[in-house]
């Protein structure tokens, strides 16, 4: 049973949600890492907002067009591929769980290098996305 299986059937069948979670989970990895696309944000200037995704506090927002920024039209555009939708709304979504993703893998204020989306997904999801 895959990834997409285990949570749909965890949240009821909530498949739109759940579809456009999955597609950025995988496409976090196809971007390198969690840890490689949040160097890319540190990179980009937005170190701090980074860090409140990462520690204990509430999490800063970002915007679709900070996404597009520092990810590049090209990245986006794969997922908005997936996604069916246009960069913009790609960019949205990503604005949208990203923040939550990290904050998730990042329970001891830090995010390990040896985290698996796909492995991690499901307990993710559980309680974070979806509580």
């Amino acid at each position: 049973m895959g990834l997409f299986d285990q949570v749909s059937g965890i949240l009821g069948g909530d498949s739109g949600k759940l579809g456009q979670v999955q597609s950025v989970l995988k496409w976090v990895e196809e971007q390198g890492g969690i840890n490689s696309l949040l160097d890319k944000f540190r990179q980009g200037g937005l170190s701090a907002v980074v860090e409140s995704w990462i520690g204990g506090g509430n999490n800063q927002p970002i915007s679709g067009e900070q996404i597009q920024s520092v990810l590049g039209i090209p990245a986006v555009a794969q997922l908005a591929e997936k996604l069916g939708v246009d960069a913009g709304s790609a960019s949205s979504v990503i604005a949208q769980y990203l923040p939550q993703v990290v904050d998730g893998l990042s329970p001891n204020g830090e995010v390990e290098s040896h985290n698996d989306l796909v492995s991690q997904g499901v307990n993710l999801l559980k309680g974070k996305l979806f509580g």
